[in-house]
């Protein structure tokens, strides 16, 4: 994600959702489809359920959340597409003025701004899920990952490209 200077903060957290929306993105893609419904021990969820466990409702019956995964990688992107827009939907007409307008959730009030960064940290920990099962379970597979951020043994020239002006290869 390249740094742009804002003093917006929802501009600034609609740019880091997009950044946390590609991250997975990209995980997901170098996974094969049987690794994407595939769990590595029997408390773990597989990157099917994770994309699919979709929050707070008056309707929620958790448990149910993990037996119905999507079957298929077209199925999972349609769900993953429909998340990210509900989120985006709500983001974008906001204004930094709405940031102090209370939301509630789970019973408590917050502030906006608060329910952003609510939502912020549980995506990001749900796309670290994401990104660490696809890169164990891509390597078991074919053993072929190209990585998301600076390749290991790669970051002195990570960081000259970075001094000289040049975009990073991520």
């Amino acid at each position: 994600m390249p740094h742009q200077f804002t003093t917006s903060y929802v501009k600034d957290s609609i740019d880091l959702f997009r950044y946390y929306k590609k991250l997975g993105e990209r995980a997901m893609a170098q996974c094969s489809d049987e690794g994407l419904a595939a769990t590595i021990d029997a408390e773990s969820n597989s990157i099917a359920v994770i994309v699919t466990s979709d929050g707070e409702k008056p309707d929620r019956n958790r448990d149910t959340e993990f037996e119905d995964a999507p079957k298929t990688r077209a199925a999972l992107v349609e769900l993953w597409e429909r998340g990210w827009k509900y989120l985006f939907d709500a983001l974008e007409p906001l204004t930094d003025a709405d940031l102090t307008r209370t939301v509630t959730i789970r019973s408590e009030p917050h502030s906006v701004m608060q329910a952003i960064h609510r939502q912020m940290a549980h995506y990001a920990h749900h796309v670290g899920q994401i990104v660490f099962l696809a890169k164990h379970l891509t390597a078991q597979g074919t053993g072929k990952w190209d990585s998301l951020s600076v390749p290991r043994g790669k970051s002195q020239a990570f960081t000259a490209d970075v001094a000289a002006g040049r975009k990073s290869q991520r």
